[in-house]
């Protein structure tokens, strides 16, 4: 369980002043469910889940994963959590398998768990040809694919997924989208942003529309669309965010 209290982040900026990205944001996350986060550029998805992922301190409010605060103990909250951000990051001389069993040795797993680890997550994601190859070498798409499995190689309860899907090809994103579900069936906890609002209606059992760090709307799907009075989520969505046609 994933629970934001009053959220509020601040950032000092010496032209500006300062910048609040995130305002008083609450919302919860349930194991067995994908809860999506949605919003426009700038709109404070990233600062939260930069929050929630321990980077980040909250200027006020708090977020709790399974009763763990991340400010307090983040050390906890890491080892419970999966955190995709929006860049792959990759070790360029290294490989997928070389990257996944460096992430999971520094989670405390042996070798032989590793291993079986990473066979069953390079079946799932399509990797056997390329999990061997350096990273500099990889495309777009395989780059990201070897990001999932340094994400979720120790098996965490919590997933974090920042915008997994953005700039890849059909075939790439519907791999990530099937992983995303089959996450859910195991019972994992899962956070999802997105700027697509099909992935966002197909996969979310709940979502919360923020904008300018607050939030606008929270709810299944379908009730986002009827508070809206809308026909689909992402006509719901624009004429949250006061862009409407």
């Amino acid at each position: 369980m994933i629970r934001a209290q009053s959220l509020r982040k601040v950032f000092r900026d010496k032209k500006r002043g300062d910048v609040v990205a995130v305002d008083e944001l609450s919302f919860t996350a349930a194991p067995g469910e994908v809860f999506g986060l949605l919003g426009p550029n700038g709109a404070g998805k990233t600062t939260t889940l930069r929050i929630l992922s321990t980077a980040l301190k909250p200027t006020a409010g708090t977020i709790e994963v399974d009763g763990v605060d991340v400010a307090e103990n983040p050390g906890e909250v890491r080892r419970r959590i999966g955190f995709l951000s929006g860049a792959t990051g990759l070790y360029p001389r290294l490989t997928p398998r070389e990257i996944a069993t460096y992430f999971g040795r520094l989670c405390g797993m042996s070798d032989r768990r590793i291993e079986e680890r990473c066979a069953e997550l390079f079946d799932r994601l399509r990797m056997h040809d390329f999990a061997d190859r350096r990273s500099d070498a990889l495309s777009t798409g395989q780059k990201q694919k070897a990001s999932i499995v340094r994400t979720i190689i120790h098996d965490p309860p919590i997933v974090v997924f920042d915008e997994p899907t953005t700039g890849l090809d059909v075939m790439t994103s519907r791999e990530i989208i099937r992983l995303i579900e089959q996450c859910k069936d195991e019972g994992k906890c899962v956070v999802f942003s997105t700027h697509h609002m099909h992935e966002a209606e197909k996969l979310c059992d709940r979502l919360a529309v923020i904008h300018q760090g607050r939030c606008f709307a929270e709810g299944a799907p379908a009730e986002v669309i009827a508070q809206t009075g809308c026909d689909d989520l992402e006509d719901a969505f624009l004429k949250l965010v006061g862009v409407e046609e």
